[in-house]
């Protein structure tokens, strides 16, 4: 995991795992709660407890993930003769979601031994990381676009259904994610760690700087606005207006099937990517000094980041199971 640190002035020194994008990350705030004068709210124990969770978490999410999304794309390509516009989008949100999988063996080894792979390694894991997270996020979206103006304005997004037309936007969203991993490519680094004792895959916002606080709360800004937001309300807006047209329109039994497999989509991404994007939230509003927490709270939402981590992890397992059920068969 990206382990990002970040200093603040105070007259206390605490200790506090955060999730950046999935990462790690250290906070010196000014809480004042008294527990917080002994051994960094035990994070200590936290962390021999993550050197054991976290490999052993990611191994099944890569097992499992990398056996799910093979078999769709196996599926995938032997239908290529008949590819329709959701097929194409399903083959590059499997791609993403691999591309995600394939960075969890690097994250592992580091919560067990920390990064030993150099200052590179880590940038270039980190982007990928990145870079999939929000392709996979932006195809879904495009996904529900499609189906929305399919279906509410009679409208096709490709009227000529020409594969390398859908292959080239599909292309221009991931050079798109290319750019804003940006900050990847910039701020990550490998670093030291004195409490863990360690090297980390670490975000170092002073290289550039001294105003470390701007750059990183316009990177939990760009995460926020564009890897969840704009997306999230893509997709409820052309779920919202699909289900209203089907309601006062025909009871097409295609359509009806293009409307589950649009809701069962939204409602994985919801269950698996709304919890850690409110934490996430919360968190930024911490680490900006909006409010304030004990050490209790505190630790309260380091577990809370590495559960909802974890399930927005799974969400890449759960994709192709609902892919063979709802998507493969959905031709337009």
């Amino acid at each position: 995991m990206a382990y990002e640190k970040k200093i603040f002035s105070g007259e206390e020194l605490n200790g506090l795992w955060d999730y950046d994008n999935y990462s790690y990350q250290i906070f010196y705030n000014n809480i004042s709660d008294q527990c917080c004068l002994g051994p960094l709210c035990g994070a200590e124990n936290m962390m021999r407890f993550y050197s054991v969770f976290l490999p052993v978490i990611y191994t099944l999410t890569l097992v499992v993930g990398l056996v799910g999304n093979g078999l769709v794309l196996a599926n995938l390509r032997r239908m290529q003769g008949t590819w329709s516009i959701t097929n194409i989008f399903m083959l590059h949100r499997s791609a993403a979601d691999l591309l995600l999988l394939i960075t969890l063996p690097f994250w592992a080894a580091e919560a067990v031994q920390g990064w030993t792979l150099g200052t590179f390694l880590c940038k270039l894991m980190g982007a990928i990381l990145k870079i999939s997270f929000f392709c996979g996020i932006f195809l879904l979206a495009c996904i529900s676009l499609d189906c929305y103006l399919s279906i509410v304005h009679a409208v096709q997004m490709y009227p000529c259904l020409k594969p390398w037309q859908v292959q080239t936007s599909c292309l221009f969203i991931w050079f798109f994610c290319l750019i804003l991993s940006i900050p990847e490519w910039v701020f990550l680094e490998r670093q030291y760690d004195e409490r863990s004792e360690m090297n980390k895959c670490a975000y170092n916002y002073n290289q550039y700087s001294t105003n470390d606080s701007y750059w990183h709360l316009a990177c939990r800004l760009l995460y926020h606005i564009v890897g969840f937001l704009i997306p999230s309300v893509v997709m409820i807006f052309c779920y919202s207006c699909i289900r209203l047209r089907l309601h006062r329109g025909s009871q097409d039994i295609q359509r009806q099937r293009t409307m589950r497999m649009i809701l069962v989509l939204m409602m994985a991404f919801i269950i698996c990517w709304v919890p850690y994007n409110v934490t996430l939230i919360v968190d930024t509003l911490h680490t900006s000094n909006i409010i304030h927490m004990t050490c209790k709270s505190a630790t309260a939402l380091d577990v809370s980041m590495t559960v909802t981590t974890m399930l927005g992890y799974v969400h890449c397992c759960l994709n192709p199971i609902l892919y063979v059920i709802f998507g493969v068969k959905l031709q337009e």
